[in-house]
């Protein structure tokens, strides 16, 4: 057998005591995903944010007794772009697939091999352009055949990856669409270039529902979250906006909650997924807000401020969040180069 690099994280005691743990990459991170397979050790994948066409993913693996790191250099694959967004099969059945899924200019699906990484399938078509960069997707956990992507050309489309075909293809906005998730079965909303969130049942195509304007005018959402422990709310963010919305989708038009403790923009936000009643929200000042969006205690909707439950400082601009969905007390975070999991 050949012998295998394995590369290891160096952190300070100081830094492990305080339950944070750092791993730094050859290269900036733009996304970042957590496997939900049990059979393995927590397990995480990265994707870099290079100008170059030639743009890395690399799976890294975390030790929850040592707190180390260890990659593997075969478990290292090259993407055509910068991967707008990553996942793994959204399962904890060791006895389904190992597949890990990436956006760009097209959504493709990658087979994991204990010592390699191969792409399965690139799922390409579109009805709209022929050219129509993938901004995001979401991987339905209620029927893991099925995965959604929002597009820049306005469409939001739904792929079966089980026959490698496209299920349905929707004209959902006026202008791009940014971001898309999952609500439940059939039930998926996106937010777009022209400041709207859009709710869509497959089982009616020709229509979707507005449940939120942004008032900022001409002013695009970025970012949506749908909860999935609790879908009747979900969170979205504008652009260059220090606010991140909690809808209400009973109450569809007025915001249940604004969160607005960030100094500058949010860039990402992460639901719990264990009660689904925390977010985590990071931003461009480099802090990590955790909220309990069911204190009824800060009814922001009544006028009064929401205070985050608990936060965190990094030493730079954070870009990317997510919660762990098996490891419910470990979120991720990215900025610059470094992959950082945090004790909650």
């Amino acid at each position: 057998m050949d012998s295998v690099e394995v590369n290891y994280s160096i952190q300070s005691h100081t830094e492990a005591k305080q339950g944070v743990h750092t791993y730094a990459a050859q290269w900036p991170i733009s996304s970042l995903a957590w496997s939900m397979r049990r059979d393995k050790s927590p397990r995480l994948a990265i994707g870099s944010y290079l100008e170059d066409y030639t743009n890395k993913v690399e799976l890294v693996h975390f030790n929850n007794d040592t707190f180390n790191f260890t990659t593997d250099p075969r478990l290292v694959f090259d993407h055509p772009y910068a991967p707008t967004n990553i996942m793994f099969f959204p399962s904890e059945d060791d006895t389904n697939p190992d597949l890990i899924a990436t956006s760009g200019d097209n959504l493709r699906l990658w087979e994991i091999h204990e010592d390699h990484i191969q792409l399965k399938s690139p799922l390409i078509g579109n009805k709209v352009s022929d050219h129509s960069a993938i901004t995001s997707f979401d991987w339905a956990v209620f029927d893991t055949r099925l995965i959604a992507t929002s597009s820049v050309d306005t469409t939001c489309t739904i792929w079966d990856i089980e026959r490698e075909v496209m299920k349905a293809q929707l004209v959902a906005h006026d202008k791009e669409v940014y971001d898309i998730s999952w609500g439940g079965f059939n039930v998926f909303a996106s937010v777009s270039g022209d400041g709207s969130v859009r709710v869509f049942d497959l089982r009616d195509k020709e229509k979707s529902t507005i449940i939120y304007e942004n008032p900022v005018q001409d002013s695009p959402l970025l970012r949506l979250e749908w909860n999935k422990s609790d879908p009747r709310f979900m969170a979205t963010v504008g652009l260059d906006s220090n606010k991140v919305v909690i809808l209400d989708i009973r109450l569809p038009t007025t915001p249940f909650m604004e969160l607005s403790k960030h100094r500058t923009c949010v860039n990402a936000m992460s639901w719990s997924p264990d009660f689904g009643r925390h977010l985590c929200s990071v931003g461009d000042d480099a802090r990590a807000f955790i909220w309990d969006v069911m204190d009824s205690r800060f009814p922001s909707r009544n006028g009064c401020e929401v205070e985050p439950v608990m936060w965190y400082g990094s030493p730079a601009e954070i870009n990317q969040v997510r919660w762990s969905p098996m490891q419910v007390d470990w979120i991720a975070l990215a900025f610059f180069n470094n992959l950082q999991l945090l004790k909650v």
